[in-house]
């Protein structure tokens, strides 16, 4: 059975719900048979700004912290299924603030999913990132903790089905550099960028939805699935936009922010020898051997190298601005004056 299927006349809970992934799960599921969506975050101006856009009696709206199990306890009381969003997701204020990330994408997470089994949740589906596949900074290891904790919790839930989805960067969200660079082409300013060759991957909100739903439809409990993209690098992205906004190019070096990778890593080496491949997906199978190691799993690692942003397919420029002018953010700068 299907999402749609599955979502039809029950109720989703989205933590976190006030980014650009809970507007891309409110545009495509609003057209759906869904009973409620719930949105769970603390901003009550962004939640108030989305009340007012969708002006729809199934969406319902709770402020609330994921840190706080009482505010989330009220909020999951008769849900179904839970897509959870909610986390730091700036790299350098995470290592400013390391502990910060650990409050809110470690242990917010674990209050997430204890919540949700004490609720007879049916499925939690967790988003993390690619900063998560060797982590360097506090942002990733935070995140990659948190993936550990939805797979040892998939361990013991019985009811609960609970997965994770490991996201790209998601273009024009609150942790792109995408609006950044529109407002300084619209200023006039130069582009601000930390180094020419640093090179991402790249995923539109749209993508991150199917994602998550892809992983709603197929994964097990403890899975964790990961959608290939393409990768492009910071210059050739400043290249397109400028392009996009007829401005010549005019760029500043600032050298990279604190924590910053030079390229992001999807799959690591030995991941990537026990995944399978989906086609346009890659599944991370749970390990759900008890400690006793009975059994053995043979891995082979020949010719295995990290899957990153550096060996990925790298995307056309024409491609790339077509992922761009698919994106509501771009479209509605394009036709704003400056």
């Amino acid at each position: 059975m299907n999402h749609r299927h599955m979502l039809k006349n029950n109720t989703l809970l989205i933590t976190g719900g006030t980014g650009s992934f809970g507007h891309a799960v409110l545009k495509e599921y609003l057209q759906t048979d869904i009973g409620e969506i719930r949105v769970f975050s603390r901003d009550e101006k962004k939640q108030d700004d989305m009340r007012q856009l969708y002006q729809s009696d199934r969406v319902s709206f709770y402020i609330g912290d994921i840190r706080d199990k009482h505010s989330l306890q009220y909020a999951m009381e008769g849900v179904d299924y839970i897509f959870h969003a909610a986390a730091l997701k700036q790299v350098p204020s995470c290592e400013f603030f390391p502990m910060e990330a650990v409050k809110t994408n470690i242990l917010g997470t674990e209050n997430v999913l204890d919540i949700a089994v004490a609720n007879g949740v049916k499925k939690v589906i967790c988003l993390s990132t690619d900063k998560a596949a060797h982590p360097v900074n506090a942002m990733g290891i935070s995140k990659a903790m948190m993936e550990k904790v939805a797979v040892a919790k998939s361990r013991v839930s019985r009811k609960t089905i609970i997965a994770t989805t490991r996201c790209s960067n998601v273009m024009a969200s609150r942790s792109s550099v995408i609006p950044l660079f529109v407002k300084q082409i619209k200023n006039g300013l130069p582009i601000t960028i930390t180094d020419a060759n640093m090179s991402r991957f790249m995923m539109t909100p749209a993508q991150a939805v199917e994602l998550v739903r892809t992983a709603f439809d197929q994964a097990g409990s403890g899975d964790i699935l990961i959608r290939k993209a393409p990768a492009a690098t910071v210059d050739q992205l400043a290249d397109v936009l400028c392009e996009l906004f007829q401005v010549k190019k005019d760029i500043r070096i600032i050298g990279p922010r604190h924590g910053e990778k030079h390229f992001e890593t999807l799959l690591t080496a030995d991941e990537l020898a026990k995944s399978q491949d989906m086609g346009d997906y890659y599944r991370i199978k749970c390990d759900d051997r008890s400690l006793n190691y009975v059994e053995t799993i043979p891995v082979s690692r020949d010719g295995m190298q990290d899957y990153h942003s550096h060996n990925a397919n790298p995307i056309s420029n024409e491609d790339l601005k077509a992922l761009l002018l698919g994106l509501d953010f771009i479209q509605k700068e394009l036709t704003t004056p400056y």
